[in-house]
């Protein structure tokens, strides 16, 4: 075990890959020095293992090599950077030692902090190997965010990630847990984050890729990851640069009437929102980790079978472990100053009164609003029918300690909305404090067909039978559950024919 724990030193990885003697490879790097390469050089026998190393730091250099490119630190500069390399490599040595050798290629594309200190550091790293000699290759790409607050820091910080990286690469391919884990090797995850992860080629053929995202959030590498409507994986800050954002959170368990209806009323009002009018916007569905491990295990079928079902509906899926709203803004806020929109229901805005997630600050709830509401944020708060505003009260959940429905005569026929809501005394100022400063708004516009629709009931039809659970889901969602008999959905034997 000893043994085990000294190969996983930095140090030692680089000098196992340089004894292997069936490695061999080019490293290349923009950005933040030739940290990789001089781990490599530093441990002793690189003659072994690199073929060329190579830092085209000036972009007429880099231009000359590479291509131009309209962004230097992106993942289309690290793909060409890639592709250009391992051609070489083939190009040149295949005819002398290609049956033999397992080539590979490093490259990263980085802006480090910089010498004024005034931007945040952060990189493309990636890795083309082969598994075999002769075989095609395969391709791990990741985008890091680099926290020290000195530029040499981060240098050696990516040293380190790079050849945890590569080390990954050659020896973790069979367990994508364990490779995903040993990125963070001899750092931790304070100095370094992870937000995303590609893995192609035919070693990783049975691999997907969101699941692994998945796991990037578990480990604590990172605390967001995000998924197109074709399940490919996305980059978060090129998703969402200078854009505005809304976003509704949700189990999706499975994706009713209600959430569609509750975000395409939220989009129409944040469209017409004057700091979002002409802008750029994005539109999320978000999970949180909190949610996917409910039942206490990760349930990895169940993960993707959601996020399967927003993408065939068309939406983009962003997974967080931020349990709080004010830490999800906060979020959105590293990558733009544009306006942000959550679109929730009665029920999660009596969350986020709830007093008990604020303990750990020492401003408790005061400050959480104060963060939360800092700039340029709106919550759009979805109705509720009282009749089923009061079966809510009655379920003993934590959060319907914090509010009382006023009794009226008719109250099946009254809407709870974000203007009637009664939260408790101590919060009724700062709730008000909220409503004038427009702070909260009322979704208007809903189909109130739809308003007696809940997530749990709907579950509980598909597993029993009832057939009315379909009418409670959009088409293509029915039509989804039922083609991969998601959620306990059975279909009824067809009687025999006589």
């Amino acid at each position: 075990m000893s043994e085990k724990k000294e190969l996983l030193t930095t140090n030692r990885k680089a000098l196992t890959i340089n004894l292997d003697g069936t490695r061999y490879g080019t490293v290349a790097e923009i950005g933040a020095g030739q940290e990789v390469a001089r781990i490599f050089f530093q441990v002793g026998g690189a003659s072994g293992a690199i073929a060329k190393t190579i830092s085209a730091y000036d972009m007429t250099f880099s231009d000359a090599i590479y291509g131009k490119a309209p962004r230097y630190v992106s993942q289309e500069r690290l793909q060409t950077m890639l592709d250009h390399e391992y051609r070489l490599l083939k190009e040149r040595l295949f005819d002398k030692r290609g049956d033999r050798t397992k080539f590979f290629v490093f490259a990263d594309t980085v802006a480090a902090r910089s010498f004024k200190g005034n931007n945040d550091g952060h990189g493309w790293l990636g890795v083309r190997f082969q598994h075999n000699p002769l075989e095609e290759p395969n391709e791990v790409v990741i985008h890091v965010r680099l926290w020290d607050k000195e530029n040499v820091q981060q240098q050696q910080a990516l040293g380190i990630v790079g050849i945890n990286l590569i080390y990954a690469a050659f020896n973790y391919t069979a367990d994508p847990k364990q490779f995903i884990q040993s990125l963070v090797d001899n750092i931790g995850t304070t100095r370094i984050e992870v937000d995303m992860i590609r893995f192609t080629g035919p070693v990783f053929q049975h691999v997907d890729n969101r699941l692994l995202s998945l796991h990037l959030v578990q480990f604590g590498l990172t605390n967001a990851v995000m998924f197109a409507p074709n399940g490919e994986v996305l980059q978060p800050s090129e998703v969402l640069h200078h854009k505005a954002v809304l976003v509704e959170r949700g189990s999706f368990r499975p994706v009713t009437h209600v959430n569609v209806d509750m975000l395409n009323c939220a989009t129409a009002q944040f469209m017409q929102e004057p700091m979002v009018k002409g802008k750029d916007m994005v539109v999320l569905m978000e999970i949180t980790m909190n949610n996917l491990l409910a039942d206490g295990d990760l349930d990895a079928d169940d993960f993707l079978a959601r996020v399967d079902m927003l993408g065939h509906i068309g939406f983009t899926t962003l997974i967080s472990n931020y349990s709080e709203f004010y830490r999800l803004v906060s979020y959105f806020r590293r990558y733009t100053k544009e306006m942000i929109g959550v679109a929730m229901g009665i029920n999660n805005l009596l969350e986020i009164f709830n007093e008990k997630y604020y303990e750990s600050l020492e401003g408790g709830i005061l400050e959480s609003m104060g963060r939360m509401f800092r700039h340029a944020v709106k919550l759009y708060i979805y109705p509720m029918r009282q009749d089923a505003y009061e079966r809510y009260l009655a379920s003993g959940h934590p959060a319907s300690a914090l509010a009382h429905a006023p009794s009226h005569a008719f109250a099946s026929e009254i809407m709870i909305t974000a203007r009637n809501l009664q939260v408790s005394d101590r919060l009724r100022n700062l709730y008000a404090h909220l409503l004038e400063n427009h702070n909260l708004d009322c979704i208007v516009g809903c189909n109130p067909d739809y308003l007696n629709i809940f997530s749990r009931d709907v579950l509980q039809r598909i597993k029993s039978g009832d057939p009315v659970w379909e009418t409670m889901v959009p088409a293509k969602v029915a039509e989804f559950i039922k083609e991969r008999r998601l959620l306990g959905y059975a279909p009824k034997p067809q009687a025999a024919a006589i």
